[in-house]
């Protein structure tokens, strides 16, 4: 079980410092959680500190690939209008 941070990352460094494991490292063309050492946090917080402190929407996903900040639920905007303005590729 671990975190995996997508293409939608833009190296912000928010992520970084609250990992309670140092599972999380700069690499290119984003920064990469280390497996071996990703906990999703249990035991540590409530919820992944990554995901908690990240702006960007899909930048992190779970081992099933669902998105911890979904399209849309940081800026509230629906989906169907990222869609429709060409921010979001994603199924609507």
């Amino acid at each position: 079980m671990a975190l995996q941070i997508t293409d939608a990352c833009l190296n912000c460094w928010a992520c970084a410092d609250v990992c309670p494991n140092d599972a999380i490292a700069l690499a290119d063309p984003h920064f990469l959680i280390d497996e071996r050492k990703c906990t999703e946090c249990l035991g540590d917080h409530a919820e992944p500190q990554c995901a908690a402190i990240c702006p960007i929407e899909a930048a992190i996903v779970d081992e099933l690939g669902v998105y911890l900040n979904p399209p849309g639920s940081l800026t509230g905007i629906p989906v169907a209008r990222l869609v429709e303005f060409g921010l979001w590729k994603g199924a609507a």
